[in-house]
């Protein structure tokens, strides 16, 4: 259907409003104005499109009379970085123009925030005015709604985003990520800074998390417990350095990374061949069904020959065709309650996407391991170990160190605790997709590591540390559960039995219903090299 109403995209020359252009103009919308600050680049995007070209800065002092002149009947902010911009400048000037608006904003604070600024102007001037309309939360939140229906409970909520290194990367894009990764995400995450491995639909990736607006959103949204967002860089050399990076910004060495922008996007298009054109997206929800059954239901998506950078693009088209509908309300909101996943699916063709759905019984990492001796456990050890996402533990302990240097240099290449009668204890449990990480921070002293099921032998993890890796047998019974060590590795190479550490580790439960360890470790020729023992109670 022709429509000639004025749609100006602001960053319309970008990565992704280049596409919603294109996009807009095929699905019929015949007076697209691409605008930015560089009038040429705007019409070497506009004119093979039959678009027009106009030069905007949404800076300047003249933004209001501008909008004004143009009378666009939209405004769409494909631009950024949003949160850079520290109030809605280009929202309000909409507003006064009497045109409605929609971003592209990934950024959680200002798109979660623009209902409270923006939402009685948006109202009285009788515009639309939506945040946000991109793959989160505009594309992620249906996919939830759909997912999640015939679910309670909902204790996962988990989106990772996989691109291909060939895929365009626009400066504001990068400046956005860059300005998240060290710093704590509002669910307490640092962006960047761990790195896990996951596979989606045969994309095998590295990825780590980073910002994003279902982060604010989500939780009250779908009243969800947890709500994890992640990325990837498709080359592990790529992905790595930015996790350096990140714990740099972390650890204060880097106050700012977005001014390494710039030469990370030159040191990235170097490495443009090395990788592919194929990306993907996947979007996860636990929650319990009607039996009271916990359920995994996953929906992803891939993107082959480049198309991966069309996907931001689509929320918007649907969300213009619906506004040209009169199918939206005014008023200001973050993009979460308009769209409806089969419509979205709709505009893929032509592109090379494609589209899954599965759901599966969901079984925790320990429970899948122990089979039916799991059951045979206390309910507070059950309880310790029924990790879905995140699962935090806190408590007390004290802890006693070898004495020999042997022993000291043992604990101390571990990073075991110090010795202490009484420390305060927290432990971290992460669930992956094939794993869980542990983090157990004794005082201000942590260290941490990842136990993932044998796929062959039943009743078998293999813990990690570092360059070590332990085969634990486990026993549980009625009383606890036991971590006897039977095999280890280094670098891959066996240990010797002789050198094998020994590990007189229990879970059991005290008299005041606390689940309890206590974990000792020892070796021949070197005794003991720690033991910490004490409770934990779930951290509210």
């Amino acid at each position: 259907m022709a429509c000639d109403k004025t749609i100006l995209i602001v960053g319309g020359s970008g990565v992704f409003g280049s596409r919603l252009a294109a996009g807009l103009v095929q699905d019929g919308f015949t007076d697209v104005v691409i605008a930015g600050r560089d009038l040429r680049r705007a019409k070497a995007k506009a004119e093979p499109l039959g678009a027009r070209a106009f030069a905007l800065d949404i800076h300047a002092s003249d933004l209001a009379a501008r909008l004004a002149d143009l009378a666009p009947w939209l405004v769409i902010d494909a631009a950024g970085p949003f949160q850079a911009y520290g109030a809605y400048p280009l929202a309000e000037a909409a507003i006064v123009a009497g045109a409605h608006y929609f971003d592209l904003s990934d950024d959680g604070p200002f798109t979660a925030g623009i209902a409270a600024a923006l939402d009685a102007k948006a109202k009285k001037a009788g515009v639309v005015v939506r945040s946000g309309v991109s793959t989160v939360p505009a594309l992620s939140s249906p996919v939830v709604r759909e997912l999640s229906k015939g679910l309670s409970d909902i204790a996962l909520i988990e989106t990772i985003i996989l691109p291909g290194n060939r895929a365009p990367r626009g400066l504001s894009v990068m400046k956005a990520i860059l300005a998240q990764i060290g710093k704590q995400m509002v669910n307490g995450d640092f962006g960047w800074v761990s790195v896990r491995r996951v596979e989606v639909d045969g994309l095998n990736r590295l990825a780590s998390p980073i910002g994003a607006p279902d982060l604010h959103l989500m939780p009250e949204a779908f009243g969800a417990k947890e709500v994890r967002f992640l990325a990837s860089l498709e080359l592990p050399v790529m992905h790595r350095g930015l996790e350096l990076l990140a714990r740099l910004v972390r650890a204060g060495v880097i106050k700012n990374a977005v001014r390494f922008a710039r030469p990370l996007r030159l040191g990235a298009a170097a490495l443009y061949y090395f990788g592919t054109d194929k990306g993907g997206m996947r979007l996860r929800v636990v929650g319990h069904d009607a039996s009271g059954a916990l359920k995994n239901c996953q929906w992803s998506l891939i993107a082959i020959g480049g198309d991966g950078p069309h996907i931001p693009a689509l929320p918007g088209r649907v969300l213009a065709a619906m506004l040209r509908d009169d199918r939206l309300q005014p008023g200001a909101r973050a993009e979460m309650h308009d769209l409806v996943l089969n419509e979205v699916e709709a505009h893929a063709p032509p592109l090379r996407l494609s589209f899954s759905r599965s759901e599966e019984s969901f079984v925790p990492q320990f429970q899948k391991c122990l089979g039916p001796q799991f059951d045979a456990l206390p309910d507070q050890i059950k309880e310790l170990h029924h990790v879905v996402g995140r699962k935090v533990w806190t408590g007390e302990a004290s802890v006693t160190r070898g004495k020999g240097p042997a022993a000291r240099f043992i604990a101390g290449l571990f990073r075991f605790p110090k010795a202490s009668r009484s420390v305060p204890v927290r432990v971290t449990m992460d669930r992956t997709d094939t794993s869980e990480v542990w983090l157990r921070r004794f005082g201000t002293q942590d260290f941490h590591s990842e136990l993932t099921p044998d796929a062959r032998i039943p009743g078998r993890m293999w813990e990690r540390f570092g360059l070590f890796t332990f085969a634990i047998d486990f026993e549980a019974d009625e009383t606890g559960l036991a971590y006897p060590v039977a095999q280890g590795r280094v670098l891959g190479l066996p240990i010797p039995r002789p050198l094998l550490p020994k590990s007189d580790t229990l879970e059991a439960v005290d008299t005041q219903g606390h689940a309890t360890f206590s974990v000792r470790l020892s070796m021949p020729l070197v005794g003991l090299i720690v033991h910490y023992e004490g409770w934990l109670t779930p951290d509210a």
